[in-house]
């Protein structure tokens, strides 16, 4: 399992998103900002309030869209690709759909 948190302040609701992964689903957790530990991102941000999260089975067809659609709705489409590019570092996806026929 492998776990990361990006604290992206103002260019992501909420600020905080932490993404936790198996070897077979990947959550994506979004957490609000805990200012009681600080303003800068050096601050511990590991007991933020989670607000929304998202768990995708990587079996699935369409996981790797799903995140990708949740991860733009949570923060810039920059930050998206390059939190999916880290999960992409520690899952495999399921290839199989209509696209590849």
């Amino acid at each position: 399992m492998a776990t990361k948190t990006w604290k992206l302040g103002e260019l992501s609701k909420g600020g905080v998103i932490t993404i936790e992964t198996t070897k077979t689903e990947v959550k994506v957790i979004a957490k609000e900002w805990d200012t009681s530990t600080g303003f800068s991102k050096a601050s511990n941000q590991s007991n933020a309030k989670e607000w929304n999260r998202l768990e995708v089975s990587i079996k699935s067809n369409d996981a790797e869209r799903k995140l990708d659609f949740f991860l733009t709705d949570l923060t810039t489409s920059y930050y998206a690709d390059q939190i999916l590019d880290w999960i992409k570092t520690k899952v495999e996806f399921n290839k199989v759909g209509w696209y590849n026929w």
